[in-house]
């Protein structure tokens, strides 16, 4: 009997025992999975709270953002392409013997076969464009608009300054967007972009916010725009180089070129009454009205005029040496037209000496 009862006694002690070695043992266990817990919170908090901040004051835009101008969006062959691939870069001015520009505030020239800055003064000051601006009025209006829409000429087409460059569109003509566009480039019509901004855009206002979210797509982030056709405001500014981008994207587009390369054009349009008329609009480059001769062997394929009297004159001209190469040439704000033309002809004078 007694050694019965010493059994129980021992059996019960181990049954103790093992009791508490297993209450540890889950204990043990909470307390690892608690730890778990916190540093797995821990990693969350300073990665999506702490990390995150770091990230965004360090690094507010992608490498690919327009705004930092390294990287562009497109990759070939998996690997990503420079923003700059095909372009003529420079961070500052780029000295060419025999050429100052006096007179000029700004100017450049750029090999567009080679991507080489030939000569650079000033390009990165923030200038205003005038009639350059319709550059970009071209090349949004070719990117989101339809070239055989009909544009009713209305109220807010003439809007504008009547002593200022203009089409003569009259209240009810009708012509296709083509037709204005060729107005807008060859005579320079402060109402042909007044008529492309609100037929593209809806709203002149809704049309200038394209513009400037083109300028910020292709790199032009020193422009900021606030009409179509260039006159004086005191927000609309731009710097040559930025032109240089503007004038790149849509030298893309074939009514572009086209239109920039003629010396006069001849347009059927329809007016109020529904009878058809014929009017010609005469280029504003001296080189196509005769007034400038380009150096010889350089040969003057087309550009954009500007003239206000805060801007100056303005040129931005695409040129051509015997061998087929291009070159983009701007000046921008000299003092009067002929300053421009002499200062040009220096310029384009660097090409026979390549």
């Amino acid at each position: 009997m007694r050694c019965t009862d010493d059994n129980q006694t021992t059996n019960s002690e181990i049954r103790r025992r093992s009791a508490r070695k297993q209450q540890q043992t889950i204990s043990i266990l909470v307390l690892i999975l608690l730890l778990c817990v916190l540093a797995l919170a821990g990693l969350l908090l300073y990665k999506y709270v702490f990390r995150s901040h770091e990230i965004e004051l360090r690094n507010p835009y992608e490498i690919s953002d327009a705004s930092v101008g390294v990287w562009d969006e497109v990759k070939v062959n998996g690997r990503a392409v420079p923003f700059t691939d095909g372009l003529c870069v420079t961070a500052g001015d780029v000295a060419a013997e025999g050429v100052a520009l006096d007179y000029a505030e700004a100017g450049a020239l750029m090999d567009l076969s080679d991507t080489e800055v030939l000569f650079a003064k000033n390009v990165h000051e923030q200038l205003y464009p005038a009639s350059l601006t319709k550059i970009m009025t071209a090349l949004v209006a070719l990117k989101y608009g339809n070239l055989e829409d009909t544009i009713l000429i209305d109220d807010v087409a003439l809007d504008i300054d009547p002593d200022s460059s203009v089409c003569y569109l009259q209240y009810g003509d009708e012509y296709t967007l083509r037709q204005l566009i060729y107005g807008l480039l060859i005579a320079s019509g402060n109402d042909a972009g007044n008529a492309i901004a609100y037929h593209v855009g809806g709203s002149i206002e809704n049309f200038v916010e394209m513009m400037n979210q083109e300028a910020y797509e292709i790199g032009a982030t020193n422009t900021h725009f606030s009409n179509a056709h260039g006159l004086q405001d005191e927000n609309h500014y731009t710097t040559p180089y930025d032109i240089y981008l503007i004038f790149q994207e849509a030298l893309k587009y074939d009514v572009f070129t086209d239109a920039i390369s003629k010396q006069s054009y001849i347009v059927t349009y329809t007016d109020a009454e529904g009878e058809q008329y014929e009017r010609t609009w005469t280029a504003t480059s001296y080189y196509f009205t005769g007034e400038a001769t380009a150096p010889a062997d350089v040969y003057v394929f087309g550009g954009k005029t500007g003239t206000t009297d805060e801007a100056g004159a303005c040129l931005a001209l695409l040129t051509k040496d015997p061998y087929g190469n291009s070159y983009f040439s701007i000046i921008m704000k000299s003092d009067t037209k002929e300053d421009l033309y002499d200062e040009m002809n220096e310029l384009l004078s660097i090409i026979n000496k390549k």
